[in-house]
């Protein structure tokens, strides 16, 4: 039983810093040679694992190889276009102004179901008023609207803008964070006044509470049951 804990540990934490090393991008999105490492790893990191008369390395060896396999891949698509359009692909165009371009969804076997599907997700009900729609290589879909249906910015209204930092936050599920309320630069007294404002008499009623750089506060109480 020991050598069963041991030998999955080590192809545990192999695979965590193989995955951590290729970065978060690679974790975040999955291109084509990304995908087809991923399925090698999990059919090579099952193999010690079952068979307890195969040799570590017999599955760590493999594992090690696609891992700089895919570093060189990356490292010379970053260096080559020719080369970056051959491992990824580029991204295609389903819709140009408001017309959707047929023989690119035949191309990418795209349907329109899964056009519309991709567009409801990104709250575009619309298709007249998108200006491209860009099925980029990971199969995630970009969306840039016509300028005339764009949302207003403040900068275009010409109204003043401040930056109100990055929220902080204080209580997470009931539990007052110290060090996060320390680094915000408040107490357990203004804390204390905050939770009366909201009504509440105890951390632990509070779901979450954040309080950004300009003192804006986000109060959420937990629900009943909870």
């Amino acid at each position: 039983m020991a050598i069963v804990i041991c030998r999955t540990l080590i192809v545990y934490f192999a695979l965590l810093i193989t995955l951590r090393l290729l970065g978060k991008r690679q974790l975040g999105e999955m291109e084509l040679s990304e995908f087809v490492l991923g399925a090698l790893i999990a059919d090579l990191a099952s193999h010690p694992l079952q068979d307890m008369g195969i040799p570590m390395l017999n599955g760590l060896v493999p594992i090690l190889t696609l891992f700089c396999c895919e570093v060189l891949i990356a490292g010379a698509s970053m260096k080559s276009v020719r080369l970056r359009t051959a491992f990824f692909g580029e991204p295609s165009l389903l819709i140009v102004h408001g017309q959707i371009r047929q023989r690119e969804m035949r191309k990418n076997r795209f349907t329109l179901d899964e056009l519309m599907q991709e567009l409801r997700s990104q709250g575009v009900s619309d298709i007249g008023k998108i200006a491209y729609a860009i099925l980029e290589t990971n199969g995630k879909l970009s969306v840039i609207p016509d300028p005339a249906s764009a949302p207003v910015t403040a900068a275009q209204l010409g109204l003043p803008t401040g930056d109100s930092g990055y929220p902080t936050i204080v209580i997470s599920d009931g539990r007052i964070l110290e060090a996060n309320l320390r680094h915000a630069g408040l107490d357990r007294a203004w804390l204390a006044d905050r939770l009366r404002e909201k009504g509440k008499a105890r951390a632990d009623e509070v779901f979450l509470m954040t309080v950004d750089q300009a003192g804006q506060i986000y109060f959420a109480g937990k629900e009943n049951g909870t």
